[in-house]
């Protein structure tokens, strides 16, 4: 498809069939955590979307040669990417998805701080001033709320890292060699260091399996071909196609989505102060991406 300047029906539905799609993996992580250890589980997602992504960059033609010199950084990036799932699956085996996801989606926070002061013309404006003091009351508002059975800060502290080292990779790909790096071989990258590591330290982490029925294997398939795999690339196209602000706006809709899915699907206990945290987290992420009005 030829570059757009604005998001138009398809690429609305797109981004928010995207946005669900992701909400959804934190309650499938939750459930598939039943029957593997969390990052046994997370090792095997990046190893079946090795598989995936191979098959596909084959029949696309996609060449697996990587720069030279962006391959330290795509090390550095495959740390980070392996330390964030580790802290991810196991934030959502500690505590419920409503909470990890408000807390895990506060990354474009993060990454807008750090930004204003890395990236040239990234500075911090009126409106995102605003986003960031919504957004990190939200995050401040669920974490001090200790309300609802099944809650720890470990849970909570753990999404929070999660958090962190995605804006740590998000910001590599803008300020790095790896911002001339073709998207499915960062992905490739990621997924082909953090797939051996994690597999390796799992034992430290108990048991590798838990309970292993039919849902947990279905689970681990989804997370392989819908999200760790395709989804990112489909995530990939979209920022190719549409602007990347106005691709992003659309993340204020994942922690809504994942808030409503662990609710309805696992019966979590929402409080009050759950929603209440969900409405400045979204509010402040979607200020934050919003492009100024030119006067």
């Amino acid at each position: 498809m030829e570059r757009k300047t604005t998001i138009d029906t398809f690429g609305a539905i797109a981004l928010i069939a995207f946005a669900l799609n992701l909400a959804f993996n934190q309650v499938v992580i939750k459930v598939t955590n039943g029957g593997f250890n969390p990052v046994f589980s997370a090792g095997l997602r990046s190893l079946g979307a090795i598989v995936v992504l191979v098959i596909w960059m084959k029949l696309r033609g996609v060449s697996f040669a990587f720069p030279r010199a962006a391959r330290g950084w795509a090390i550095v990036s495959g740390l980070l990417f392996t330390f964030e799932f580790t802290c991810l699956f196991m934030a959502l085996d500690g505590t419920t998805v409503s909470r990890a996801s408000i807390i895990f989606y506060s990354m474009p926070v993060w990454l807008t701080i750090a930004a204003n002061f890395l990236i040239p013309g990234e500075r911090l404006t009126r409106l995102k001033i605003v986003g960031l003091v919504l957004a990190m009351s939200g995050v401040a508002v669920a974490l001090t709320d200790r309300s609802g059975g099944h809650v720890s800060w470990t849970g909570d502290l753990l999404a929070l890292t999660s958090a962190f080292c995605w804006a740590g990779i998000a910001l590599l790909v803008r300020v790095t060699p790896l911002a001339n790096v073709p998207p499915a071989q960062q992905l490739m990258c990621q997924v082909a260091i953090s797939g051996p590591i994690l597999v390796l330290i799992a034992p430290l982490f108990g048991p590798l399996i838990r309970d292993v029925q039919m849902i947990h294997l279905a689970g681990l398939g989804f997370q392989i071909i819908a999200v760790a795999s395709l989804g990112f690339l489909a995530w990939f196209w979209l920022m190719s196609v549409y602007p990347a602000s106005s691709v992003a706006s659309f993340s204020f809709l994942s922690p809504v989505f994942s808030v409503i899915l662990g609710w309805l699907l696992l019966s979590e206990h929402v409080a009050w102060s759950v929603w209440a945290a969900l409405v400045l987290v979204a509010a402040g992420i979607y200020l934050i991406n919003r492009k100024p009005r030119l006067t």
